[in-house]
């Protein structure tokens, strides 16, 4: 059972193969077994979850039909779950019972899905290997001595290690491309405002945006129809229909322009990564897809913008976890200085205190427009690359990450090392666009992702071109040797 897709588990719920309660036992006794090596949950919620799945089946008794109707899945633990712990991998959240489901965790209840846990992340989703969780470091299945990729690595490495068929991320600079691309996962960052962040704990919220990790284009369009839709509690949602994301799937790639960008292959890639996605392009091309190079010239600039506007963002969102509003407080402070400066200190870790300082200096008086709202206008000059480029090219592809999965700690001590890493993925969210990973091959036995990008609200042409793409090869039905 641990092996079936999403898809496979609906056939086989609505064909009454077996129920979603013996299949979320399974599940969970798989969980317990082997989540030890991985580190890749904070909380199960195995009560909860066995009332969602008799729920489930009651409801398909009665006639009732739906693709995540008693769908086993676990959400990223920065999604409000209400009465159960939402941490964000910090010490700050550590004993935080949500009051309410945020609109994502609701909606997915409603459509059936059940809920197994919280996986782990990066601390405030800040990083890119799933290392700096107060919690303890996600370990890749692939390589249990290698990051899982963050700073959705619990959500990539659960899937990966198939405790489960998909999970919710979120994708703040790259945190669901990047962890799938490391664990040979499909993994889709819809357009900004195409799902609601309402109850979703911030990081920067102009560049956040959830979506879902699976193992096929399949399986995340089933997951981000559950998803998806405006939210007039959230004032980005953007109010625009929701597709049938599944129903175009088929459709034939003939004609399909795609554009390959000049500086994606500079010296900083991998030539054997360069290699896998030359050969990706092959395989469209069979397809009928059709392949020009195109220009990308600020793309340059789009790391020293996005590490001035996230941490200022981060700054001002975490202002609030100050051991009085909310958060960890610390012990018997002499006085409120001292309260806030303890609290904060004691419960924000390194890469949380690293970012809301260089967030501060950067909105400081004096510095602000020297830096923030030049990387803002950097911002705009990114935007309007990519906007020139849909012009000409109906989707963008290519790699997903420079590198494939480090070892853990390798880059612990050059955090910039490791912020680099985000260079092929932070331009979709600095423009708001869609951007979708899926598995291209192997390197040294680790997983390596292709990155597509489309036009707003074009999710459903990224998951066709996915779909197709693992219709004609195997990459993403590789297992961890073990898992």
């Amino acid at each position: 059972m641990h092996h079936m897709t999403l898809a496979e588990i609906a056939r086989g719920l609505a064909d009454k193969q077996f129920s979603s309660e013996e299949l979320t036992k399974v599940l969970l006794a798989r969980i317990a077994q082997l989540d030890p090596q991985l580190n890749s949950f904070i909380s199960l919620t195995e009560e909860l979850a066995l009332n969602q799945a008799a729920a489930a089946d009651a409801r398909r008794a009665k006639g009732e039909s739906g693709a995540l109707l008693g769908a086993p899945i676990a959400h990223k633990d920065l999604f409000c779950t209400q009465g159960i712990r939402t941490s964000c991998g910090s010490k700050m959240l550590d004993n935080f019972k949500a009051p309410y489901d945020a609109t994502v965790v609701a909606k997915l209840a409603a459509a059936g899905a059940v809920t197994l846990g919280k996986t782990n992340m990066d601390e405030f989703a800040m990083g890119s290997a799933n290392e700096s969780s107060y919690y303890g470091a996600v370990k890749n299945p692939w390589n249990l001595a290698h990051v899982p990729g963050g700073s959705s690595g619990g959500s990539a490495a659960a899937v990966a290690a198939r405790l489960l068929p998909a999970a919710t991320a979120t994708d703040t600079g790259g945190s669901i491309r990047q962890p799938a691309a490391f664990t040979n996962l499909t993994g889709l960052k819809p357009t900004y405002g195409r799902v609601s962040r309402w109850g979703m704990i911030a990081y920067a919220s102009s560049l956040d945006q959830g979506g879902p990790l699976a193992r096929t284009a399949e399986d995340c369009a089933i997951l981000l129809q559950g998803m998806a839709g405006f939210d007039p509690n959230d004032s980005t949602s953007i109010d625009e229909p929701v597709p049938d994301y599944s129903a175009n799937l088929n459709g034939s790639l003939q004609g399909l322009r795609i554009g390959v960008p000049k500086e994606y292959f500079s010296a900083g890639l991998d030539p054997r990564i360069a290699e896998l996605i030359h050969d990706s392009v092959k395989t469209l091309e069979k397809l009928g897809a059709v392949v020009k190079q195109i220009s990308l010239p600020n793309m340059q600039h789009a790391i020293p913008a996005y590490y001035v506007i996230a941490p200022a963002e981060a700054s001002s969102n975490l202002s609030r976890f100050d051991g009085v509003r909310f958060g960890h407080r610390c012990e018997n402070p002499e006085n409120l200085m001292d309260l806030y400066k303890r609290s904060r200190g004691e419960g924000f870790g390194v890469e949380v205190q690293r970012r809301i300082m260089v967030g501060a200096y950067a909105l400081s008086a004096g510095y602000y427009d020297a830096y923030y709202l030049k990387a803002q206008k950097i911002r705009r000059l990114v935007k309007n690359d990519f906007m020139a480029a849909f012009n000409e090219v109906d989707v963008i592809l290519g790699p997903t990450t420079p590198n494939p999965a480090w070892k853990l700690g390798a880059k612990d001590s050059d955090p910039v090392a490791a912020y680099l890493e985000d260079v092929y993925t932070i331009t979709a969210n600095l423009a708001g666009l869609p951007g979708l990973s899926m598995p291209a091959g192997f390197v040294d036995g680790l997983p390596v992702g292709v990155q597509l990008l489309a036009p707003y609200f074009q999710e459903g042409r990224l998951l066709n071109v996915a779909h197709q793409y693992q219709l004609h090869t195997d990459w993403h039905t590789r297992t961890p040797q073990g898992f």
